[in-house]
């Protein structure tokens, strides 16, 4: 039992130790990142039964409706939900980049706990497989989210545009994953260069994200120059 709670939690805990790591103006705080990764943990379980009504009454089921809508949408939504209401408006969500910690660590959440389920039901010889494809397909998506967020927050004029764009292109992305997974009987084929396209996607967005950071800052430090030569 312990190897496996251990082999499905350490892909995630390690790619959120990446991201984490990456921060350059200051960590976050480690007690938001947590409660973070924990409020993405506890969305499996709701999640869980929406998705077990809806194949029990056939609702959201065939070829696309079921890899975009009753999996993607709805996986990617609540993850939103939780990024948008519990750490958008928080003062620790300070730079463009902590988008990216924020929404890695809430989608790390949900992931390691989808895959400590998974293990336990199939067995642990799926972890290495499952390290590199779900869990770290979730993490991806989570950054993409996080990017857009930090987008949004700190961006002059409306942030509409990107707090939509926040939520689509996860889904779309998670959509186009499962598609691939579960309706292309060579799915492999397919999977393999559509994850180097997204670790390709994620890791631009930190590199952008980073960079929004600097300027972020750099525009902070001219206005409390500003402010003091003024005084």
């Amino acid at each position: 039992m312990l190897g496996i709670v251990t082999a499905g939690i350490a892909p995630g805990l390690a790619l959120l130790s990446y991201f984490y790591l990456k921060d350059q103006y200051g960590s976050e705080p480690f007690s938001i990142v947590f409660k973070t990764f924990i409020a993405g943990a506890l969305l499996v379980f709701p999640i869980m039964f929406i998705q077990y009504v809806l194949d029990a009454e056939n609702v959201l089921q065939g070829r696309l409706f079921e890899p975009y809508l009753a999996i993607g949408f709805l996986e990617e939504f609540f993850k939103w939900f939780i990024l948008y209401y519990t750490v958008f408006q928080h003062v620790s969500f300070d730079e463009p980049y902590d988008g990216i910690v924020y929404g890695a660590s809430v989608s790390l959440g949900f992931a390691s706990v989808e895959n400590i389920f998974y293990l336990f039901a199939n067995g642990l010889e799926y972890a290495i497989g499952r390290a590199l494809l779900p869990v770290s397909s979730h993490a991806l998506f989570g950054v993409i989210m996080g990017y857009y967020m930090g987008k949004g927050k700190f961006s002059e004029g409306s942030s509409h545009k990107w707090l939509i764009l926040s939520l689509l292109v996860p889904f779309l992305l998670h959509g186009s994953y499962n598609y691939i997974l579960l309706t292309l009987e060579d799915w492999l084929v397919l999977m393999i260069p559509f994850m180097i396209f997204l670790w390709y996607l994620g890791l631009k967005k930190v590199k952008k994200a980073r960079k929004l950071s600097d300027q972020h800052f750099e525009n902070n430090l001219i206005i409390e120059k500003t402010f003091i030569s003024g005084k």
